[in-house]
């Protein structure tokens, strides 16, 4: 995940995936999201209370993650699954995500402190 810009209301990173690679699961403690699909192919698995579902990710595909949701993405084939991201409110630090257990095993590992 890479900041892009901040402004007073929300904040604009692009998130990107190598093939066949699993993020770790996480949740936000105070954002919510809307994803915007670049390029790629995957899917990303949601979680809030008892509810929870699978959504298959392609370009053109624009979801919402809100707040408290458990969420864990994984990109399928040979191209990175590349998406854009907006946070609102701005994204206020490294202690925002908050890892979590989701359905898959992460391949990539957990960030450096001060990165997501």
């Amino acid at each position: 995940m890479r900041v892009l810009l901040a402004v007073a209301g929300g904040s604009l990173a692009h998130f990107e995936l190598g093939p066949g690679e699993i993020s770790g699961a996480v949740v936000h403690r105070t954002v919510e999201e809307v994803w915007y699909v670049l390029k790629g192919r995957g899917e990303m698995w949601r979680r809030r209370g008892d509810d929870a579902e699978i959504v298959d990710l392609a370009p053109g595909t624009c979801l919402t993650i809100p707040v408290e949701t458990k969420f864990q993405f994984r990109s399928f084939g040979y191209e990175p699954l590349a998406a854009l991201g907006t946070t609102m409110p701005p994204w206020p630090g490294e202690d925002e995500a908050v890892r979590t257990e989701g359905p898959w095993t992460p391949t990539v590992p957990r960030p450096p402190a001060g990165t997501r």
